[in-house]
């Protein structure tokens, strides 16, 4: 696969996404995690599928040359936006606004595929992820993307971190929650959007929440969780990548499969070091 990815473009631009998406959706998966926010990477997936149905249903249906990824990226944060008013109105029930969004979501995304004839080829590759999906500009979008996404959580990490654990402890010490929370899941929406190429609509919450499980297990900290999380999800990547290019199946499955059997290891781990404890005890 080295010469492969020497040699042809779209297999470096994927790769090198892979990589970038490796770090982001575990770094900011840490903060979703412990958030206990898990669901609104699912909500945001789905929204993010409706806007890329609308944007290949405007490519069929008007013949206009379109990124259906930016279409995507925008309902993506459009959603996240959207999540953040709605859990204002239901003060007593903030949950509530996830299942919304994501009712929505798919309310639209089935319209669309409608009007677009059903399912083709494109889509079925933002649904699982492709090796061949990432193009010149989708890569450095994603690029940028990325560096928006770590440099604002380095900028924001004691906010977000504050934010994290005791919301009412950082709105007393002066933190903007409101600011920052919008702000957070917008990060969120950016993620998810610039992930699905690689693993798809259905599986890229599983990228941002597997790898900081595993890492829940054995980490001794929260830095040391957020730094373990990196580490399993670039693992995932790279092994579900090369695993799904050499078997001729989308990535999507290969990352999430490589990320539970990561999963069961560290909970093995912690398992047999808990056993070793009573037993010296």
């Amino acid at each position: 696969m080295l010469a492969d990815i020497l040699q042809y473009d779209f297999l470096r631009y994927t790769f090198i996404t892979g990589i970038l998406i490796g770090i982001i959706a575990p770094l900011l998966g840490t903060f979703i995690v412990v958030r206990r926010l898990s669901l609104i990477a699912d909500a945001l997936s789905h929204v993010t599928l409706g806007g890329i149905a609308f944007g290949l249903m405007l490519e069929k249906l008007f013949a206009i040359v379109f990124n259906p990824l930016l279409s995507g990226l925008a309902f993506s944060v459009v959603g996240s936006v959207l999540i953040e008013k709605l859990r204002g109105v239901y003060k007593a029930y903030q949950e509530i606004a996830i299942p919304i969004i994501m009712s929505a979501g798919v309310g639209l995304s089935i319209i669309f595929i409608s009007i677009a004839d059903g399912f083709n080829t494109d889509l079925l590759n933002y649904l699982f992820g492709s090796v061949s999906a990432v193009s010149q500009s989708d890569f450095f979008m994603i690029l940028g993307i990325s560096i928006f996404v770590i440099l604002v959580i380095t900028l924001f990490y004691k906010e977000l971190f504050t934010l994290s654990f005791d919301e009412e402890y950082a709105s007393i010490s002066g933190i903007h929650a409101k600011r920052i929370h919008l702000l957070f899941i917008i990060l969120t929406a950016l993620v998810i959007g610039s992930s699905i190429q690689i693993v798809g609509v259905l599986l890229v919450s599983a990228l941002m929440t597997l790898p900081v499980a595993a890492a829940m297990r054995i980490a001794k900290g929260f830095k040391q969780m957020m730094f373990l999380s990196i580490i399993f999800g670039e693992l995932a990547v790279i092994i579900g990548l090369i695993s799904g290019y050499y078997l001729s199946i989308p990535p999507g499955g290969t990352i999430v499969m490589v990320a539970i059997v990561i999963l069961l290891l560290t909970i093995g781990i912690k398992k047999v070091n808990l056993f070793k404890k009573v037993r010296e005890a």
